[in-house]
């Protein structure tokens, strides 16, 4: 009997490093808004997580090891439409990384930076099938918007999400549309335009 297509799942994650690259400790965060079709709708939930030392790239992979983490949690497989304003991470995970395993997880410029936690993405994400989507930071998305608004209170706070969250985007989103943004924006179309991303992330 065939097994039916995993379902999908639509991911827009951010990341925070307050002081990135400063003297002293640098607190960071990331968030991703977490989105799943289903019978009555679409489901929204939270994810955030914090460091009290760390980097952007570090938060980076932490967000995303979470997010896998999370989705494998009841033995579900997914397949995971991931966009991410990281660089470093969506192309880590296209082009690195089939590179560095090939290798023996060694690179020709020296040590590979932050190693372990590519080798746990790595693992978490196998379970599912990714799609790696690069989207430019703060490029007047409201998915991507929330999930930095996400992230940097997670720095700031220092706070965990118990899992994930019932979502506040939809409130986040009409706070935006009275202060003039976002007026036409349609969330549900916006998922399904991102449903149906390549395989390539383009």
């Amino acid at each position: 009997m065939t097994k039916p297509a995993p379902r999908t799942v639509v991911v827009h994650a951010d990341e925070s490093c307050l002081g990135n690259g400063a003297e002293g400790s640098t607190p960071g965060g990331a968030g991703a808004l977490v989105e799943i079709d289903m019978p009555d709708g679409i489901a929204r939930r939270d994810l955030f997580i914090s460091a009290p030392d760390t980097t952007n790239n570090r938060m980076a992979l932490c967000g995303a090891i979470a997010l896998f983490g999370l989705l494998s949690s009841k033995g579900n497989r997914f397949r995971v439409v991931y966009v991410s304003d990281s660089e470093y991470l969506v192309k880590g995970m296209r082009e690195w990384v089939p590179i560095w395993r090939a290798r023996g997880w060694k690179r020709k410029g020296g040590a590979i930076e932050n190693l372990p936690l590519w080798k746990q993405l790595v693992r978490v994400a196998s379970a599912h099938q990714p799609t790696w989507v690069w989207g430019r930071g703060h490029a007047v998305h409201p998915k991507n918007e929330y999930a930095d608004h996400l992230a940097v209170r997670a720095a700031r706070e220092q706070i965990h999400s118990e899992a994930a969250e019932t979502s506040r985007f939809d409130e986040w989103l009409n706070e935006q549309r009275t202060a003039g943004k976002y007026a036409d924006y349609d969330a549900d179309r916006a998922f399904t335009e991102d449903v149906t991303r390549d395989r390539d992330g383009s």
